[in-house]
């Protein structure tokens, strides 16, 4: 699990669309899924105060600071920001910063941000951001495709074959998300996965090198990110080896404590992989709404 991620404020800013008021330390340290309006510590109380929130200063908090006297006023300000691990203060609607807010910023570095959105609205797009940005992660050797809307990664051994399906995938009209190098990252019970940013649209053919998808097939050919719900594992054929050929048993992957049904796909001189894996997120698709195909045939010859 990602316990806590440091990123530069100009990179948080440009994802949320915020204002830098004071830049301070100019980066920040995320460790909390959770925003805090700090109407309770204005008011003097800090007992179970979480220094490692984010904190948002709306309409209410702001006007309660303002019918402070002056001195207490200063005095609350400055027990708020004399915690040194908070990740930055937001004001919304515009909100012009208090003066006390800014020397403070200035002694402790917290950087200080606003924005014209209404205070709900923003608390939103920071647990979203916030649910992203933490959420536990890995990265993984495959391919990513959004086939027929499923998304299938495609694992197995370097040189079996996962590209080349992929690129016969992409000129079926399917979409690459990640070649090679995909991060997966849980999100509720649910399974992201996108490409690094440096090999994002990128793709490597052995014998013939690096390709731009983006470039080569259009903006239609690619998607940034995708859940997964398939795995395709290509292995090269072993002779002798018993394979599914009825699909009763299911098999599953387990990625990030998270289950995701597998199939294992045996590779030979022959086989059209890209119309297997075609084939696979169609029939995901129809045992997602309930139907599927062995269990009618069992019935159908147990029946007679």
């Amino acid at each position: 699990m990602n316990e806590q991620e440091t990123i530069l404020l100009e990179s948080f800013c440009a994802s949320l669309g915020l204002e830098v008021v004071f830049a301070g330390r100019g980066r920040m340290t995320l460790s909390s899924y959770s925003v805090v309006r700090p109407g309770l510590q204005l008011a003097g109380y800090f007992k179970y105060f979480d220094s490692s929130r984010i904190i948002v200063i709306g309409n209410s908090e702001y006007e309660y600071l303002r019918d402070l006297p002056l001195e207490l006023r200063h005095e609350r300000v400055q027990a708020l920001m004399s915690y040194h691990d908070i990740p930055c203060i937001i004001l919304t609607r515009d909100l012009p910063v208090p003066q006390e807010v800014i020397e403070q910023a200035r002694l402790t570095g917290c950087p200080i941000l606003r924005t014209d959105r209404v205070t709900t609205v923003l608390m939103n797009d920071l647990f979203y951001y916030l649910n992203k940005k933490l959420a536990p992660s890995i990265t993984m050797h495959g391919v990513l495709m959004d086939v027929s809307g499923v998304g299938i990664l495609i694992t197995g051994h370097s040189g079996v074959g996962k590209s080349e399906t992929a690129m016969e995938l992409i000129k079926r009209g399917h979409r690459l998300v990640a070649d090679d190098s995909v991060i997966i990252r849980r999100e509720g019970d649910t399974l992201v996965g996108t490409s690094p940013e440096l090999i994002r649209y990128f793709m490597e053919l052995r014998g013939i090198g690096i390709l731009n998808i983006k470039n080569m097939y259009g903006s239609g050919s690619i998607l940034n990110e995708k859940s997964i719900e398939l795995v395709m594992e290509l292995e090269d054929w072993v002779e002798g080896k018993e394979y599914d050929r009825l699909g009763v048993g299911t098999q599953y992957e387990t990625i990030l404590n998270q289950k995701v049904m597998k199939h294992t796909i045996p590779v030979k001189p022959g086989r059209n992989l890209s119309i297997i894996i075609e084939v696979a997120a169609r029939n995901f698709r129809l045992k997602s709404m309930g139907y599927d195909a062995a269990q009618e045939l069992i019935s159908r010859t147990i029946g007679r």
